[in-house]
């Protein structure tokens, strides 16, 4: 799979971002896009080829496989890297609607288009709530469909048209089980930076908000000259 247009995209949204957002892009492309390109593909290239059996009735092999990886380890991991990746392209899109506009009316509208306030605060603070979701619902699937990030060696089958419990026997599983620690960390890294920025841009908003109203009031005490 080629993934230089979703590095492409996040590049451009990475000017959008908070300080934290960089952070959090920079962990996805070294530990996500890098890893997944660079190692992971090649790890899971033959995974049902690599996946044996010590039987010969036909089908039992590939009931086995479909039975212990109904979704292909690798495949998930890739559509979890799209779905926290997408909410991201919702604040370039908002600035692209900022930019537009200005157009439209020929006058400046907005002292800096990427600044976060406005309807942009609300949209950041909903990217931040997908890409979170997204994140705890990817480990959640992980866990619930592989009986938790353990990558066991052999397993046992029974699954029909097996004649009896065979052996199964899982290719490179202590590489895929250092994949998937690793998998795992970064996404629970990547739900605490997007905790931490969901913070800190509501604290930055309420101060701002703060600010604004103090010198408001101020002003009406104040009154004319």
């Amino acid at each position: 799979m080629n993934w230089g247009f979703l590095e492409n995209v996040l590049s451009g949204v990475n000017k959008y971002s908070t300080v934290i957002g960089r952070i959090w892009l920079s962990v996805v492309f070294l530990f996500r896009i890098l890893v997944y390109v660079a190692a992971a593909e090649q790890v899971w290239k033959d995974e049902q080829k690599d996946f044996v059996c010590n039987t010969r009735q036909p089908g039992c092999e590939n009931a086995c496989f479909d039975h212990f990886f109904p979704i292909s380890q690798v495949r998930l991991w890739a559509l979890q890297l799209i779905m926290v990746s997408t909410p991201s392209l919702l604040v370039a899109l908002h600035v692209a609607y900022r930019e537009h506009r200005e157009a439209k009316l020929k006058r400046k509208l907005y002292q800096d288009k990427g600044s976060i306030d406005g309807g942009l605060f609300c949209t950041y603070t909903i990217s931040l709530v997908f890409k979170t979701a997204f994140e705890v619902g990817s480990l959640l699937a992980f866990y619930f469909l592989y009986n938790g990030f353990e990558v066991p060696i052999l397993l046992q089958c029974t699954e029909s048209p097996c004649p009896n419990t065979v052996d199964c026997f899982i290719g490179k599983a202590t590489e895929k089980k250092i994949f998937l620690y690793i998998m795992g960390c970064t996404s629970i890294l990547c739900i605490a930076l997007n905790f931490v920025e969901l913070m800190y841009i509501m604290w930055k908003h309420c101060c701002f908000d703060w600010s604004t109203q103090k010198v408001h009031n101020h002003n009406i005490v104040k009154g004319p000259l």
